[in-house]
């Protein structure tokens, strides 16, 4: 299953402009209540690891908006920027695991039970998947059609508490475990398979092996999580940190 040459006309397209902007609008409305509003309230009581993740994750999403303009226009310039992605992944996916720990044991303390070590489990497994995704694209920069999606993979991974949090402004939603973390958080994958679908004949192989990864991934987490066997695995990982 190799690139169709179509697919080399992917380059003259905005899609991927228009999926990194809709990436920091999706991060800030679902953030804007729970962290946003609080802190220019003065009444923000969550994680304090929630600033240094906060500023890491819209560091992540402004980069990929820079090169994804940059793509079409200064190539060399986006290749040198790239490099700052192996820095910053990591520094992501570590401040993300600090504020499931921080969560996890502000949960405890306030008497949540076992649910809140269930929890920090999603903010281990969410990360190490985005950092994976990061080296992947890294690993196939040359091949700058399954990098970007590779790249546009990774981004939807780490998006799916932003969505989660939209439920704030639809308290009336059904399962938005469901409705939100999973289905709306996914959308983004099949809407770009579909386009690759529709303008090029065929759906890129980054997307089919990691786009569909992610999805499978997520809906076992989603089907799996508080069981007993989710416990048990968050307790040994929260151990490890502990």
């Amino acid at each position: 299953m190799n690139p169709k040459p179509g697919w080399r006309a992917d380059r003259a397209t905005g899609f991927y402009r228009w999926a990194a902007w809709a990436a920091l609008a999706v991060a800030f409305i679902g953030f804007f209540l729970t962290y946003s509003l609080p802190m220019a309230r003065g009444t923000f009581a969550g994680p304090v690891w929630s600033h240094v993740h906060g500023a890491l994750l819209l560091s992540w999403l402004l980069l990929t908006i820079v090169q994804a303009h940059l793509a079409a226009a200064a190539v060399r310039v986006h290749r040198r920027l790239g490099w700052v992605a192996a820095i910053l992944a990591p520094a992501v996916a570590a401040s993300t695991i600090a504020v499931g720990y921080e969560a996890a044991n502000i949960g405890l303390a306030r008497g949540d039970g076992p649910i809140a070590i269930s929890g920090f489990l999603g903010s281990v497994t969410a990360p190490l998947i985005f950092l994976l995704l990061v080296a992947i694209a890294l690993m196939q920069r040359r091949d700058p059609q399954f990098h970007k999606r590779a790249i546009f993979v990774a981004t939807v991974a780490m998006l799916w508490p932003a969505w989660f949090r939209w439920r704030h402004f639809l308290p009336g939603l059904p399962r938005p475990e469901i409705t939100l973390s999973l289905v709306a958080a996914d959308a983004p994958i099949v809407i770009a398979m579909v386009r690759d679908r529709v303008g090029y004949g065929a759906v890129h192989p980054a997307y089919w092996w990691l786009g569909l990864g992610l999805v499978a991934e997520q809906t076992l987490e989603t089907l799996a999580f508080d069981t007993p066997a989710w416990r048990i695995a968050a307790q040994a990982v929260y151990g490890l940190v502990a």
